[in-house]
């Protein structure tokens, strides 16, 4: 893993944030930041032209916002689909649910630590997608009170087992493949498998999709 080369390209409007990313990343061994961009167009032309492994941007931007960029890079349609992370705040909610449609395989809050930042990029990179815990929870919140009663019960709809339920409902709140181990005494092995089941019963791109499914369907409660 520490051999793995991972290049980045970062947009953001303001030099401050993307200096910071990109001085973040660019001290963690094995990653570079191959380009920045100042907003949505430019974004797209670095990424297309450097193809790195992980692109990293904000959703407000000029010219073009994160949302299209992620959708031209990442989206349905896309026949070499890059790893886009969207970097959201507190107030993006709506963002984050179109974000994930548009084919975003991560999710980072703008204030995020260092070592989530890294983690998120990390995770991306490896097709293992990361949503901040944060994000998630304000998410999962917004969805039960806006969707109680239409969806709940249709979690089944699937035909997804009890224990993929429950693998299901920890990705759904940013549990890792190891944490998932952990939980439901489980080996790596045995997780990713269930993992690779649960994707193709859902039709699920990825791990994001997954949480999708299970925060549109009432298979995820907050109420504790």
């Amino acid at each position: 893993m520490a051999d793995t080369q991972i290049d980045v390209v970062i947009a953001d409007d303001q030099q401050l944030v993307r200096t910071g990313f990109s001085l973040i990343l660019g001290a963690q061994p094995g990653i570079t930041v191959v380009g920045e961009a100042a907003d949505g167009v430019e974004c797209i032309d670095l990424a297309r032209r450097l193809r790195p492994d992980v692109v990293l941007t904000d959703i407000r931007m000029p010219r073009l916002d994160g949302l299209d960029v992620v959708r031209q890079l990442a989206g349905p349609g896309v026949a070499d689909p890059m790893n886009v992370v969207l970097i959201t705040t507190f107030d993006q909610d709506d963002y984050v649910r179109t974000g994930l449609r548009n084919g975003a395989c991560g999710f980072l809050l703008k204030d995020a630590s260092p070592g989530l930042l890294v983690e998120a990029v990390q995770a991306a990179a490896r097709g293992d997608a990361l949503v901040s815990p944060a994000v998630t929870v304000r998410l999962l919140r917004r969805l039960e009170e806006t969707e109680r009663g239409s969806t709940s019960g249709d979690s089944g709809a699937a035909g997804l087992s009890e224990r993929e339920l429950d693998i299901v409902r920890l990705v759904a709140v940013g549990r890792t493949n190891q944490e998932i181990c952990d939980e439901l005494f489980l080996s790596l092995s045995t997780v990713k498998t269930y993992l690779a089941r649960i994707q193709a019963k859902l039709k699920a791109r990825n791990r994001v999709e997954v949480a999708a499914w299970a925060w549109e369907h009432g298979a995820v409660h907050t109420d504790r």
